[in-house]
């Protein structure tokens, strides 16, 4: 058994009006991800995810709520990464800097094909889980006003 722990990182759904903020890779593995990175030793993981959201896409974050925590051995290509995500709503105008060589944002279906690690994955468990509280909200009788985002 070996006695290598995995890297712990975090990944962060910046949402900013009804749109999704995903960062171009500089870096190998290339592709479209969301906005993350490790966690310091000695940082929280919600310190984390405010200064990765601030290092590479220029936005500050409100309402910043861990959605779920994502292990999967394989999930990078670079080694055993478990990461813990995030939803917060970006404040300020996205800029690419740091790891982010274009920065963009995209509506659910409107996703670029070339997407990093397991964040394809990650994003389609957001939608649905948007998508489910919508339904369960009127279920449980409350007023719906508007309609549903696609």
């Amino acid at each position: 058994m070996s006695s290598q722990s995995p890297r712990l990182t975090v990944d962060i759904i910046i949402n900013i009006s009804t749109r999704i903020v995903l960062i171009k890779r500089k870096n190998p593995p290339y592709g479209w991800a969301l906005p993350g990175g490790v966690v310091n030793y000695g940082e929280t993981v919600e310190a984390a995810a405010i200064r990765e959201a601030k290092e590479e896409t220029g936005l500050d974050l409100s309402e910043l709520k861990q959605f779920y925590v994502y292990s999967d051995p394989n999930r990078d290509p670079r080694g055993h990464n478990v990461s813990v995500v995030f939803t917060a709503v970006g404040i300020g105008k996205p800029k690419a800097s740091d790891d982010a060589k274009e920065i963009g944002l995209f509506s659910p279906d409107d996703l670029p094909k070339e997407i990093a690690f397991d964040h394809r994955k990650i994003l389609s468990d957001y939608f649905k889980s948007r998508s489910d509280r919508f339904v369960q909200s009127a279920l449980d009788g409350d007023e719906v006003i508007g309609t549903r985002e696609k």
